[in-house]
């Protein structure tokens, strides 16, 4: 363990990406093959390969308390080394000074960090991290405590770990990259580079694969501009889920990669009657059906006409986030909210299906398959079997008192000008969604990137997606929770976050009352008043204008800010930077925020 500290020290210093790629690349070459995959888990900031369900459940007041104890300073000693570092980890290394080395292994880290994932209860886990904290040395205390974080905070992203694969086993870039991908574990990436094996990598089933991402427009003359043929869907206000289905088994996913099935109960009977094998990319959104529900229903690539608008409004319409909002992080959902708040599936993907990986295929093609996939989901029963058999979910009842769950395709359509795009961003918002998706018809599907291939075409206030740094108590009748938040966007260059905000209005009585218990439980600097918190929550929020202020490390300010939402679909990395709030500020002067 010493020497991957070390080597962690030695990215840390320096900016330059091939020298880190270079460091971690000799680093690799020094150990052994088991040695150097789980070196590749924790140099990617993680205690665990990506598809695995194991966390260690172990927060940031809890590590604060074992460090405390560990170094035998008080919270004053620990305060005030936390505001010259800003990290846990550095902390630990500090104040645990003067503990010689006790022969810590990489590999006896792995095992240790298994071990505290399977203890039940904090008593048990603060057993273990005392253990281990114990056994390290201050450098190697500093980096088990990043990693147990997911805070690695050295400038290394797991592209550069990739990159460093390559050149350590002598592979390609591209081959890497597709390995770890498909099998969403960089350390067994890692073996089978060390055996040439790259391309025998198999696509891992219930391993979400990246989610392909869009890029604004600001126009519809822009939306057109970028490729010739364009399919246009309505953009929903959902959850971006990716549903998995193999051996009668069917799980859905999130954009974090993180499973949310339970949230949603009656979701997999509606796609389980699909081709077994398969990977669809969609919008979770909440629903409402219009009173003769269909079954599931695929608009294939209707040509800009009245008719794909009317095959369109068949279909019902989403119904408001907040709505949805109600059934996110529940682990029982009872039977009443199951009928008062109905949700569809609305498929507008497919990755995988009939045993082949369909990425790299343009969206002409995909499409194809997928409208394939519901169409013959169709033929196979009529409305009266699939309430026998389940197949869709409960699609239909006699008295309408039971939930209803769809498997819905997107509606598609087509634009050839900035006119009929204009007519279908109008049609989609009066159907209650926030604009429009226009998609190159001969793209393939690029997990985790975002280009031009897939645009996005909104028109609202500016909103921006923040990461939560501190939070203090409330007033009046908010006193006792946590309900003011600071907030912050990433400035890229320093690879931290920098506060450009703080608001306390948006969110319900329960939702403060909910992330008052996590950021109790989250507490990196207990100020009193004020706490300094794991930086894990993504808030979205909206403003009415930016200024340019020295007040926030960000150099910005938002004028009236109000949270829109909580965004618990995305992870921390995902939030906004410093360049994004640039945009929105010079475009107040220019051409007007997108």
């Amino acid at each position: 363990m010493r020497k991957l500290a070390e080597t962690c020290e030695a990215i840390a210093s320096t900016t330059k990406k091939l020298q880190k790629t270079a460091i971690v690349a000799d680093y690799l070459k020094s150990c052994t093959t088991d040695e150097a995959a789980v070196s590749v888990v924790f140099l990617s900031g993680k205690p665990f390969p990506a598809w695995e369900e194991a966390t260690l459940q172990v927060g940031g007041a809890l590590l604060w308390r074992v460090v405390e104890e560990l170094s035998g300073k008080g919270e004053a000693a620990l305060k005030e080394a936390y505001r010259k570092h800003g990290d846990l980890g550095a902390v630990a290394g500090e104040v645990l000074s003067g503990r010689a080395a006790k022969d810590l292994g990489v590999l006896e880290v792995g095992r240790i960090f298994r071990q505290i994932a399977a203890a039940r209860g904090p008593a048990a886990k603060t057993v273990l991290v005392r253990e281990l904290l114990e056994r390290a040395t201050p450098l190697e205390a500093k980096y088990i405590v990043k990693i147990m974080t997911g805070d690695l905070r050295i400038g290394l992203k797991e592209s550069l770990v990739e990159e460093a694969i390559a050149k350590a086993y002598g592979s390609t870039l591209a081959e890497v990259q597709r390995a770890n991908m498909l099998l969403g574990d960089i350390g067994e990436t890692l073996r089978l580079a060390v055996e040439h094996r790259l391309a025998e990598a198999k696509l891992r089933m219930f391993h979400p694969l990246g989610f392909m991402l869009a890029s604004p427009v600001e126009s519809a003359e822009e939306g057109l501009s970028y490729f010739a043929e364009a399919a246009v869907e309505d953009k929903y206000d959902g959850i971006r889920a990716q549903a998995h289905i193999s051996g009668g088994e069917v799980k859905f996913f999130s954009r974090t990669r993180d499973e949310i099935t339970e949230s949603f109960p009656e979701l997999p009977d509606a796609v389980a009657g699909l081709e077994d094998g398969a990977i669809l990319d969609g919008e979770i959104v909440a629903w409402e059906y219009p009173p003769e529900t269909p079954g599931s229903v695929a608009v294939v690539d209707e040509q800009f006409s009245n008719k794909a608008e009317a095959k369109a409004a068949e279909l019902g319409r989403a119904r408001p986030f907040s709505i949805l909002q109600q059934r996110l992080g529940r682990k029982k959902v009872s039977e009443k909210m199951l009928r008062e708040i109905p949700v569809a599936f609305v498929a507008f993907d497919v990755l995988y299906a009939g045993g082949e990986l369909l990425i790299d295929r343009p969206l002409r093609e995909r499409a194809r398959v997928l409208d394939g996939m519901i169409q013959n989901l169709n033929r196979r029963g009529d409305r009266q079997a699939q309430r026998k058999t389940g197949v869709q979910g409960k699609l239909a009842f006699e008295d309408q008192e039971e939930p209803v769950t769809h498997i819905i395709r997107a509606p598609v359509f087509r634009a050839v000008s900035a006119d009929e795009l204009e007519t279908l961003f109008a049609a989609a918002q009066a159907r209650g969604n926030e604009g429009l998706m226009i998609k190159d018809l001969a793209s393939p599907y690029t997990p985790g990137k975002r280009g031009k291939s897939w645009l996005k075409m909104k028109r609202e206030l500016a909103t921006l997606d923040v990461v939560v740094t501190a939070v203090e108590y409330g007033h009046g009748k908010r006193v006792g929770v946590l309900s003011d938040y600071t907030f912050a966007v990433w400035d890229p260059n320093k690879d931290r976050l920098v506060n450009i905000g703080k608001a306390y209005s948006g969110l319900t009585d329960v939702e403060i009352a909910e992330m008052t218990k996590w950021f109790l439980d989250h507490t990196i600097e207990d100020q009193g008043f004020r706490r300094t918190v794991e930086p894990k929550i993504v808030l979205e929020v909206a403003f009415n204008n930016m200024m340019e202020s020295g007040r926030h490390e960000s150099g910005y300010a938002l004028r009236f800010p109000r949270i829109v939402r909580l965004r618990l679909d995305k992870s921390a990395q995902e939030a906004d930077t410093v360049e994004r709030a640039g945009e929105i500020y010079r475009g107040q002067h220019g051409k007007g925020v997108r």
